[in-house]
């Protein structure tokens, strides 16, 4: 609901207040001669119906006008201030200020992740981001669902359909990290990929996939990556059945055990004195005792167990697994 429906009776309210009060000004300056400040007064109360003293003694045309406003406005002026009152007891005024400084919330983010859609996984993306402490944006275009998420601690959210430009200009797309889209509908799914790569080059795109004829599309579309969450369930409960304790340890460095941490460690993290230099130099688990397991280079490419000797240079990461603590201290640098 806009700005405009959402005000819409107010502004008839206040609409009506302001033309009986112009009518009466008009009408007791033109028939009575008052001054703007008398006639004002009259008016006031006429249409408050109050019954104070008149400013002067009405002519016969005055008491009839009189009589006119009175009926004229008895009803209108009634239905015009009880909406204004219900306006702000009812608290749709309170719900708007609350909506507005949200808005102004989302504008000031930087380096965020848009979620399209609420269901099965985008609760989870969010219970995700939430717990990890990473700001995001939620779009969803079922209010049911979207007082679902209220109810749930999901306060930051846009009421739309995320594949309207408008909406993903307004969750701040060019200055958002990544976009994850989740919607039930692969087509819609593509059409937002699409977009959101047009507006913002750089943007990271994650969408879910139900069809594997989907998978090419998205990413011709733009996507970086596609995830089928039944290819994916399907694959992981096989595994459960052929190498069940090399699952069992995966789950746990993936975050099931909240005493283990994997982290990356990007070039433009490390102190000065540390870039482009080798992994020997890095001194990690000297350090800290956590461990350096993988590596990504510039290229993109994804390096198991790197060798001591391999540089860390620009643009490069680097992932470190061990115990929380571990991982916490080598991350200050200390």
């Amino acid at each position: 609901m806009n700005y405009y429906q959402r005000f819409k009776k107010l502004y008839i309210a206040f609409f009506i207040v302001i033309l009986i009060v112009i009518v009466g000004v008009i009408g007791f300056s033109t028939i009575e001669n008052y001054s703007f400040g008398d006639s004002l007064y009259m008016t006031i109360i006429t249409v408050s119906t109050v019954g104070f003293q008149e400013v002067k003694p009405l002519s016969e045309a005055g008491r009839n006008f009189t009589m006119f406003l009175i009926v004229f406005s008895l009803g209108t002026f009634a239905y015009a201030i009880s909406t204004i009152i219900l306006y702000l007891i009812d608290g749709e005024f309170k719900r708007y200020l609350l909506e507005l400084r949200k808005v102004k919330k989302i504008q000031k983010l930087e380096n965020h992740v848009i979620i399209c859609g609420y269901g099965r996984n985008g609760k989870q993306i969010v219970q995700e981001l939430k717990e990890s402490g990473q700001e995001y944006i939620l779009i969803e275009k079922d209010p049911e669902v979207i007082n679902e998420a209220i109810t749930e601690d999901c306060n930051n959210y846009l009421e739309g359909e995320a594949t309207e430009d408008a909406v993903l200009i307004e969750a701040g797309i060019e200055r958002a990290k990544a976009l994850i889209t989740t919607l039930p509908e692969d087509a819609d799914n593509v059409f937002v990929v699409l977009t959101a790569r047009e507006m913002n080059k750089k943007l990271l795109i994650i969408s879910r996939a139900s069809k594997d004829s989907s998978d090419k599309k998205l990413k011709m579309a733009g996507a970086d990556n596609v995830v089928m969450p039944d290819k994916v369930g399907g694959a992981h409960m096989a595994s459960l059945v052929i190498k069940p304790d090399v699952v069992e340890f995966l789950n746990h460095l993936s975050g099931q055990d909240e005493n283990i941490s994997l982290e990356e460690i990007s070039y433009d993290t490390l102190p000065a004195e540390f870039k482009n230099k080798s992994i020997a130099d890095l001194q990690i688990r000297r350090r800290s005792g956590a461990n350096i397991i993988g590596l990504k280079n510039k290229q993109g490419e994804y390096i198991l167990n790197p060798s001591p000797e391999e540089i860390i240079g620009e643009g490069s990461k680097v992932f470190v697994l061990g115990m929380k603590h571990q991982v916490e201290k080598l991350l200050k640098w200390e």
